[in-house]
């Protein structure tokens, strides 16, 4: 190999490794970002039952990327005592979708993270994080 071609295929080496890095790393064509204010009841076993749906119809389209932003008394899907839906929010989960907890919320209900299931994360606000999620063209679900 001469020098040239060295130093020619060297240099081509950060656009190739970008190309594969684009590739691996691409984002789902479709984004919806769900609203959970509801106290238990039938309201959580449809919000379920539409994240199944959005991802069964879209699953040959690209897919989605879903966020389910739960605050007021909804919130309260995402302790970590809620035995009776943890099983759907862990395969939920492991499917893609993420969910997020208002602390405003968690405060009025006298909710530390501790409480929260480590399958969520933490939002300074529901109302603001539906707000960004809009803002970066996701499709609002309530």
């Amino acid at each position: 190999m001469t020098k040239k071609t060295f130093l020619t295929t060297i240099a081509a080496l950060p656009a190739v490794a970008a190309a594969a890095f684009s590739q691996t790393t691409a984002r789902p064509k479709h984004k919806a970002v769900f609203q959970m204010t509801d106290p238990k009841g039938q309201a959580w076993d449809l919000l379920f039952l539409g994240l199944g749906a959005i991802q069964r119809a879209f699953a040959g389209d690209g897919g989605v990327e879903v966020e389910v932003v739960c605050f007021r008394a909804g919130v309260t899907l995402l302790k970590k005592d809620n035995q009776e839906y943890a099983e759907r929010l862990q395969k939920m989960k492991d499917s893609g979708i993420s969910f997020a907890a208002c602390q405003n919320a968690m405060r009025a209900l006298n909710l530390k993270s501790e409480d929260m299931s480590p399958l969520a994360t933490e939002v300074d606000a529901g109302v603001a994080q539906l707000t960004r999620r809009q803002e970066q063209g996701f499709a609002y679900i309530h």
